[in-house]
């Protein structure tokens, strides 16, 4: 490698792409703006029909806990909208400040809060209409069930396999690893060595 060469393969050595850190950044932003595209248009869609209940003539049915549970949803909404779009603002003000990494950072950070909004809205939005059409139990239960759904796709199984992983990595001798993940040599006078 010349002194030339800005390749960086210091993140993770088991990563076969041969890119530099500059077209690193540029294939996470492209991947998580695509991500953002989809997300984004879920909760919009939420988000506007959330917007025209109140405009309907059933909207007056509704109790007082059932509106309180409608603000909520619209507000969880809102946030999610904020979270998922913010990347893309982000993204417009700092564009050609030298800042990528920063930004896809940054804008993983918006997009885990952003799933765990759309998730909760999503949750408020089904609590709120099997509230309306059946009281008690069922609602509660189909909430809990797609609470737990949204709860354990998004978040449980890719931490799990991303845990995982790094037991795998740890486990298996032929991996590379970087000199942090090394762990020292064991005392050669220590109570092994001694019998004890």
């Amino acid at each position: 490698m010349s002194s030339l060469d800005t390749r960086d393969r210091s993140q993770d050595p088991d990563d076969p792409r041969d890119e530099s850190k500059a077209e690193r950044d540029d294939r996470n932003l492209a991947e998580l703006l695509q991500e953002l595209r989809v997300a984004g248009l879920g909760v919009q869609v939420l988000f506007g029909f959330l917007l025209s209940i109140p405009f309907t003539s059933k909207f007056s049915d509704l109790s007082h806990g059932q509106r309180q549970l409608y603000i909520a949803t619209l507000v969880l909404a809102a946030v999610a909208t904020a979270l998922l779009l913010g990347p893309v603002a982000y993204h417009r003000i700092v564009f050609r400040q030298q800042q990528k990494e920063r930004l896809v950072r940054a804008a993983n950070v918006m997009a885990i809060a952003g799933l765990a909004a759309v998730g909760l809205a999503v949750s408020a939005a089904i609590l709120l209409v099997t509230g309306y059409v059946d009281h008690g139990l069922p609602s509660v239960l189909i909430t809990v069930f797609t609470a737990c759904l949204f709860a354990g796709l998004w978040f449980a199984l890719p931490l799990a396999s991303r845990a995982g992983r790094r037991r795998g990595e740890r486990a298996d001798p032929q991996t590379p690893r970087t000199p942090s993940q090394i762990s020292p040599p064991a005392d050669p006078g220590g109570p092994a060595a001694r019998g004890s």
